[in-house]
């Protein structure tokens, strides 16, 4: 027993093998997004330009309370079903590809200078890959989050979309998703693996230094790039809006340009603060879950 404590966690080997960390990425990618799930749909809520009066908060606080009050706390988790769904094989992928070009871009060799480059490049290449195949989740999720949505099951609201916008719907926000998450994705790794090696620099199994690393360098991502969420949140929620101009948005320029025009410069930090409270916590549970998940895969 005392043999099995003593094994240093990330001692272990760094590339743990495609299959293993492609299966620790999708559950953890599952539970990250289970979790904060009523988070992130407060936070869609808020980065949409709302007609309504009703659908129009002030902060988290008053739309937690609002929403759950005249709409019941269900409202707040309509849409997880299409999440479930998209973030398993999308995290598996995310995660596979991050572990396998990090192996292949010299990103494991101990003290190589070209190390934080390497974890740059493999967190971008795993975000191209991952967002192609949760684009269109993500559409579905949003469509289901907002005020007053018509949509009950992630099924029902596919063929709706499907069927009256066509397949553009599903990937008109991939180029802004792709120019969001790319340096999301880069600088949340890279931000993770430096504070993971300066907090644990043993080694050791450390759940503690999972948590504060995947933590803050999820709140400094998604703080950083809130502007381009809510250019996404437009574009992906365009079809269900009474607004002409929003209807008929057509990517990412369009986008900031309606943000401009009706919200000045703070139009684009909407949402700010429940994208940050949403990626500070499940990105610390994403990376402890991922980590685990990876470990225990390993030596099983």
């Amino acid at each position: 027993m005392d043999a099995i404590e003593d094994i240093e966690y990330e001692g272990l080997s760094p590339n743990a093998g495609l299959a293993v960390n492609m299966a620790a990425g999708a559950l953890a990618g599952i539970t990250e997004h289970a979790v904060m799930f009523p988070v992130d749909s407060i936070k869609t809520r808020m980065q949409v330009f709302a007609t309504s009066p009703a659908a129009v908060y002030t902060g988290v606080g008053n739309a937690f309370t609002r929403i759950s009050s005249t709409e019941g706390m269900r409202a707040l988790w309509r849409g997880v079903s299409s999440v479930i769904m998209g973030a398993g094989p999308a995290h598996a992928v995310h995660f596979g590809a991050y572990e396998l070009v990090k192996e292949y871009a010299g990103g494991n060799v101990e003290g190589a200078s070209n190390q934080w480059i390497a974890t740059s490049f493999a967190g971008a290449s795993a975000t191209i890959a991952s967002d192609a195949l949760m684009n269109p989740f993500d559409v579905i999720k949003q469509r289901m989050q907002i005020h007053k949505s018509e949509f009950r099951s992630a099924i029902t609201c596919a063929r709706t979309v499907y069927r009256t916008e066509g397949l553009g719907a599903f990937y008109v926000s991939y180029p802004t998703t792709l120019t969001m998450t790319v340096p999301f994705t880069a600088v949340q790794f890279t931000v993770y693996e430096q504070l993971k090696t300066l907090l644990n620099p043993s080694g050791v199994y450390s759940p503690a230094t999972h948590i504060v690393a995947g933590g803050l360098s999820g709140a400094v991502a998604g703080a950083v790039t809130t502007p381009l969420d809510v250019a996404k949140t437009i574009l992906q929620t365009r079809g269900t809006s009474a607004d002409p101009e929003i209807r008929h948005v057509r990517g990412l320029a369009d986008a900031f340009r309606i943000i401009w025009q009706r919200d000045g410069l703070k139009g684009f930090a909407r949402g700010l603060s429940p994208r940050v409270l949403t990626f500070m916590p499940s990105n610390a549970l994403c990376w402890l879950s991922y980590e685990f998940f990876k470990a225990a895969i390993r030596d099983a």
